[in-house]
């Protein structure tokens, strides 16, 4: 198999500061957001978003003293607009050459000139151009250098007069031979037509080496992601030469089965938003088949591969270049194969490494960890916890740290486990960390054993005792088992890695925490719901959602009472009032007659004048007696109507003696 690279591959000048840029910012805000995707590449997304970089579709998504990323597709005068109107900060990465046609569309629309765009109106660049001449331009996209004069005859020949002034442009990573062509047309049929060839360098440059390398190919891999506009450009001019493309968006697309036929040629270009990890993959693993051998491949271009890699990545890249450089290899030299063997990770049985998901299957997660084959992750290696997904928890791409099991499973593959690496973190947490005892973590019951029950902490296993299980007794911990539940490091034995933890002390510390609450939440004079729980001589204790407050005899009705017991049960919904609340010396006073009705209130009804009552003689003054017509409600005899006679004392007539007194009229 004979390998022939592109030479300009990966990120453009543009998108290369773009992240650059981002990345700074996310370092110095701690996070940031980029309007729309920073980058047409979702694992490259990803990456951004695990560092600090979030994307947002609108600015609705953010909040005054945000930081915002403009893209290096540029966006309209009206975003930055909105931008200090709702007091973000922004952070300009648009592309030079994006600012560039910002600037000619502005210019030439101010003085009156139509815009014409060849692209995609619905691309964000082209977007950003059309807002800058008033969401006026017309677009033209979907043609090619064959078919432009037939586009141009029926969409825009005569749609314009042929002393119209045009101002034609180009989204920057549109087909330069299909700009070509009808730049040509345009110039050709209008005489006011000014035409800015704004297709970027690096385009036309990646557009030519894709045209001549697929013409020499039999098969042609473009490598980007599925929906970004320039690789989509590189795929659809490829092949056109080559009728075997392959599209690999990610290292677990590399058709490797198609590559085995001696003498087949194999070309390979990549889009701007291509990461250097997938080219450098993508190299080295098709170098590595028997009897390869690669042209085209300059060691800038490696280089500029390798600016994101790691150290020893770029050590693997670095080596390769230099191997490929001079395809004859001299008496003494080293082959490519034996320079990039000695670039590969040296692993060992218990190793922790940091590698990239390839691939999910059947919750089995495939590893590149650097060495010369992958590792995989069984599903029971995982996570601590059995019933997690694999691929709910990571993606393709995504960095992962594992720990090497076995190197050789007897099948040639390599064992890993997530879940040791898991336990080992929590536990060095825990032996590391002076404040552990005390920390509430969460946990989940695994199996009740003699004296209480075992949980899990993120894969350590913590002894939870039956007497702190709960607040309250509980005859079986089986209901606990599966559940999952805050604990309190009680003891941490680093000795012998045993953890002692507590779910009563979080109970307990929530429910105060919820009095506590719940004292700061109290106002005199407010009236709240209660429930009374207890009637003692000196009143009822009554719960008014957590905490108690006590209605005194004195104030569970108007009139006098022996005992609470005539006016409340226990167990009763009451409406009350708070009347004091001493939070020093946790007392609350609270009023349930005061919600009542004042029984003189309603005295003029119950009492009209003239009406017939009886009454007890409550008390005997000179000027007469006083009555007792119900407990909170006296009425006063004169003297002078005591009797039908006249009457000198009272006392003749009637006694306090608490006997009823003869019906009298209310007057």
């Amino acid at each position: 198999m004979k390998l022939l690279t592109a030479k300009n591959m990966g990120f453009c000048f543009g998108v290369r500061r773009a992240v650059d840029m981002a990345l700074a910012a996310a370092e110095e805000h701690g996070r940031v957001f980029s309007l729309g995707e920073l980058i047409h590449n979702r694992q490259v997304v990803t990456e951004l978003k695990e560092k600090g970089v979030v994307p947002i579709d609108t600015l609705d998504s953010s909040t005054e003293g945000d930081t915002v990323i403009i893209r290096s597709h540029g966006v309209a005068p009206a975003v930055y607009y909105e931008c200090r109107a709702r007091r973000v900060n922004i952070i300009d990465c648009t592309c030079p050459f994006v600012m560039k046609i910002h600037d000619i569309v502005s210019k030439a629309s101010a003085e009156g000139y139509i815009i014409v765009v060849t692209g995609d109106p619905k691309h964000p660049e082209c977007i950003g151009i059309n807002g800058c001449c008033g969401d006026n331009a017309v677009f033209c996209g979907d043609f090619t250098a064959e078919n432009a004069e037939s586009r141009f005859n029926d969409d825009f020949k005569e749609r314009f007069e042929k002393n119209a002034k045009l101002c034609l442009v180009s989204q920057t990573t549109f087909d330069r031979s299909a700009f070509e062509a009808m730049a040509e047309l345009f110039k050709k049929n209008f005489v006011n037509c000014v035409v800015y060839d704004t297709v970027c360098n690096t385009t036309r440059d990646r557009q030519r080496e894709a045209a001549e390398l697929s013409s020499k190919c039999d098969v042609m891999l473009v490598l980007g992601d599925h929906h970004s506009s320039n690789t989509q450009k590189l795929a659809n001019i490829c092949a056109e030469r080559c009728k075997n493309l392959k599209r690999i968006a990610n290292i677990s697309e590399i058709p490797l089965d198609i590559i085995q036929t001696n003498g087949i040629i194999v070309g390979v270009v990549a889009g701007a938003s291509a990461p250097d990890s997938l080219i450098r993959e993508v190299i080295t693993r098709m170098s590595e088949q028997e009897k390869a051998t690669v042209d085209c491949c300059t060691a800038e271009n490696i280089e500029n591969v390798a600016t994101a890699a790691t150290e020893t990545a770029e050590q693997v890249v670095e080596t390769a270049a230099a191997a490929v450089q001079e395809p004859v290899v001299e008496e003494g030299e080293t082959t490519f194969e034996e320079a990039f063997e000695k670039t590969l990770v040296r692993i060992r049985n218990g190793q922790i490494l940091t590698g990239s998901v390839v691939q999910i299957v059947d919750g089995e997660v495939c590893v590149n960890i650097g060495y010369k084959s992958d590792g995989f992750i069984p599903r029971d290696e995982f996570s601590s916890d059995p019933d997690v997904d694999p691929a709910t928890v990571v993606s393709v791409g995504d960095k992962i740290e594992v720990e090497v099991l076995k190197v050789n499973d007897g099948e040639g593959n390599v064992l890993l486990s997530r879940k040791n690496v898991e336990s080992k973190k929590v536990w060095e947490e825990f032996s590391t960390d002076a404040d552990s005892e005390g920390k509430i973590v969460d946990a989940v019951g695994k199996e009740v054993v003699k004296g209480g029950l075992i949980a899990d902490i993120n894969g350590i296993r913590a002894f939870i005792p039956a007497s702190q299980v709960s607040t309250k007794y509980v005859e079986k911990l089986d209901e606990f088992v599966g559940q999952p539940m805050k604990v309190k490091i009680l003891e941490v034995d680093k000795q012998r890695k045993r953890v002692v933890a507590s779910r009563k002390a979080v109970l307990a510390a929530e429910a105060e925490e919820a009095k506590r609450q719940k004292w700061a939440e109290l106002v005199v004079g407010e009236k709240v719901h209660g429930i009374v729980r207890r009637l003692t001589d000196f009143g009822a204790f009554v719960d008014i959602g957590g905490v108690d407050g006590l209605v005194h005899v004195t104030d569970a009705a108007w009139g006098r009472v022996k005992h609470v017991n005539e006016v409340l049960k226990v167990g009763q919904e009451i409406e009350v009032l708070i009347l004091n609340v001493d939070q020093e010396k946790q007392r609350i006073s609270l009023g349930y007659k005061q919600l009542q009705p004042k029984p003189w209130t309603l005295a003029a009804e119950k009492y009209p004048v003239g009406s017939i009552v009886e009454g007890k003689v409550v008390r005997i003054v000179t000027f007469g007696a006083f009555v007792a017509l119900e407990p909170t409600i006296d009425g006063l005899i004169h003297i002078s109507q005591v009797g039908a006679r006249h009457v000198t004392k009272v006392e003749d007539v009637a006694s306090a003696d608490a006997s009823p007194f003869p019906a009298v009229q209310i007057s």
